[in-house]
């Protein structure tokens, strides 16, 4: 190899590595939709108590046709099926899902979807639907 080509490689280079840096900051102002909760809790002495009342976080993130979900809640009985089978009611098709235990009683959920040809929510819209798994049945 010549100088010459060894130079125009290294500028091809460095134009692709641009446009991807060009790419990946497009990517990053895209909007992330965080949601937590808490409340305060009167018990019948009438000392407050700061307690989490199984609200979970959840977190949705979209990068072109993938979706990235975080999900901290309490481990409880069928939740990630009902996770599961709420993101492909939503016209999403999951393509990983990671599970960890965090402490005891809690669950960190990590969820890559893909979106399907008639997906059309904006991602609040996501998160609200997510939210909904967690509600008590009525």
């Amino acid at each position: 190899m010549d100088e010459a080509s060894v130079l125009e490689n290294a500028i091809m280079y460095l134009k692709y590595l641009q446009e991807r840096v060009e790419i990946l900051e497009e990517q990053a102002r895209k909007p992330v939709v965080h949601v937590k909760k808490s409340q305060l809790v009167v018990d019948d002495v009438g000392s407050l108590s700061s307690e989490q009342q199984s609200i979970p976080s959840i977190e949705a993130r979209v990068c072109n046709k993938h979706v990235l979900f975080r999900i901290h809640c309490e481990k409880r009985k069928g939740v990630l099926v009902k996770i599961l089978g709420e993101i492909e009611e939503l016209n999403l098709d999951v393509v990983n899902t990671s599970v960890v235990p965090f402490g005891s009683s809690s669950l960190d959920i990590t969820i890559i979807a893909e979106k399907e040809k008639d997906f059309s929510l904006e991602v609040k819209e996501i998160v609200q639907n997510l939210y909904a798994v967690f509600q008590p049945a009525a």
